[in-house]
């Protein structure tokens, strides 16, 4: 199948993504936080929604679902959560979902939320692409606002643990900032500083930095480096603490990311 991804703008930072079959003009939608929007886009591709995917739970992701529901009564793919009423179809990990003709691997990511899922296929195109949602960004993760440390730790493991060519479909544009912080936590990293430059001419063209490679994001995101020992002893100095383990190298990063 040849589907097109589609970046949709919205608030002030967002990225929402249309899914299009080329063909027959079908279309999937991830996190509607805006239906507006969305409808523009259905119209512009000359497409027809077939389904929603919904990542998580924050009104910046399902705030579109029910006027879009209501339009165009669609099932709505989405985790076990009791604050997204709307799902009809309900999706967990290590499950294989076909929608639209795409097979898709759900992944279970909490710690930015305890209801969060991503959503990976070989399906689109050439190369692999993962739906991500707030967990992993371009250069950076999301805040821990219902899990914990160990638990978003272990869900950038899964993702980390996907092809390197896998494409980053996150939902917000955060890389400028994000690799700002991740120039401060690791100065030393070549390939780092070489994307800061290219992000930086992107941003004042005013291009979109999403989605990224996870190749990039391991060589690059502190968030998926913790593992390292040189990450963990600078980390430790700038803590003025040893960290024992992995997890309490991302927490500290993570406490260092929410107070730059």
């Amino acid at each position: 199948m040849t589907c097109s991804i589609h970046r949709i703008p919205a608030f002030k930072d967002n990225y929402l993504w249309l899914v299009v079959d080329d063909r027959s003009r079908e279309a999937l939608v991830v996190d509607p936080g805006d239906a507006a929007v969305i409808s523009r886009a259905l119209n512009a591709q000359d497409a027809t929604l077939s389904a929603i995917l919904v990542t998580h739970h924050h009104p910046d992701h399902i705030g579109g679902v029910d006027e879009l529901v209501a339009t165009y009564d669609v099932p709505v793919y989405g985790p076990v959560s009791a604050f997204i009423p709307q799902v009809t179809r309900p999706v967990s990990g290590s499950e294989q979902v076909p929608i639209l003709g795409l097979n898709f691997d759900i992944i279970d990511v909490p710690g930015h939320t305890l209801d969060h899922i991503a959503y990976f296929t070989r399906d689109i195109g050439h190369q692999p692409v993962v739906f991500c949602g707030d967990t992993l960004f371009a250069g950076g993760c999301g805040r821990l606002f219902e899990g914990t440390a160990a638990q978003m730790s272990h869900s950038l493991d899964k993702l980390a643990a996907l092809p390197g060519d896998t494409l980053v479909y996150c939902a917000h544009e955060y890389t400028l900032a994000n690799l700002h912080f991740a120039a401060s936590v690791e100065p030393g990293n070549s390939d780092l500083r070489r994307r800061l430059e290219e992000v930086i001419a992107l941003r004042e063209a005013n291009q979109p930095t999403v989605p990224s490679q996870l190749d990039l994001e391991r060589a690059t995101n502190p968030f998926l480096r913790c593992h390292l020992p040189t990450l963990a002893q600078a980390v430790s100095q700038r803590s003025d603490k040893k960290l024992e383990n992995e997890v309490a190298v991302f927490a500290a990063i993570r406490h260092l990311k929410d107070t730059f």
